[in-house]
């Protein structure tokens, strides 16, 4: 059986997802996030990987592959494996910060969206000039 590259380099399976009970979890949290304190699953934080914020309730909590294993807890957010270190709580700071990334990421999209349409319309002006000085055959 092959195994994945984070199975490989990390010892994680991507199928080894912990189902347990919200007081479990907050007692999960509070002993593997060495980072902040959580005081309740309610709390947001902030995925410096995957820009994104989470709260405690979404947050996954992934069982040991081997018997005596640790647990570890991850971002929910598909593709983003994050563990606390990365996670930052929102002050007003980080949100005006993510607003402003979001801000310029659509301005750019706009410009590009407006770029093509420039250059479409010049396409189709050119093919109309081009039309334009051929000579039209004669009707002898």
């Amino acid at each position: 059986m092959r195994r994945s590259i984070e199975e490989h380099f990390l010892g994680v399976a991507h199928n080894s997802l912990v189902e347990v009970s919200d007081e479990e979890k907050l007692r999960t949290l509070r002993r593997l996030d060495q980072f902040r304190q959580w005081r309740s699953l309610d709390e947001k934080r902030y995925c410096l990987v995957c820009g994104e914020i989470i709260d405690g309730r979404e947050i996954n909590v992934i069982g040991p592959t081997h018997a005596n294993g640790p647990l570890r807890v991850t971002c929910p957010t598909e593709h983003c494996n994050a563990v606390p270190m990365e996670w930052v709580q929102p002050t007003d700071d980080v949100l005006i910060r993510m607003a402003m990334v979001e801000f310029e990421r659509r301005w750019l999209a706009l410009i590009i969206r407006a770029g093509r349409a420039t250059q479409a319309l010049h396409k189709k002006a050119r093919r109309n000039r081009i039309r334009r000085t051929e000579p039209k055959p004669r009707l002898d």
